[in-house]
């Protein structure tokens, strides 16, 4: 076994393999809700489903129904978070 890691019993009965404390600081988590909304275009841009079309389109005019549709390319202040909420992991 490496030297960085300890090994202990959990509670469970089984082992725990821990990280000692001269390794590197624990990796950054992929957000998973942000990652099913979003997806990063090749040039870093966030892309986005349009708000406004899961239900009660009977009431919209076509014009509205048919420029609803796709997706469209988030703003740049709010694509620097979403960038930063997936870590380079979307799909």
């Amino acid at each position: 076994m490496d030297s960085q890691f300890s090994c202990r019993r959990s509670r469970g009965g089984g082992f725990s393999f821990s990280r000692t404390s001269d390794s590197l600081m624990p990796k950054q988590k992929t957000h998973k809700g942000t990652k099913k909304r979003f997806r990063l275009t090749a040039t870093g841009k966030a892309k986005h489903r349009q708000a406004g079309t899961s239900h009660l389109a009977a009431r919209m005019s076509q014009k509205r129904k048919r420029n609803l549709r796709g997706t469209t390319v988030v703003d740049e202040t709010a694509a620097t978070k979403i960038r930063e909420a997936l870590r380079g992991n979307s799909y």
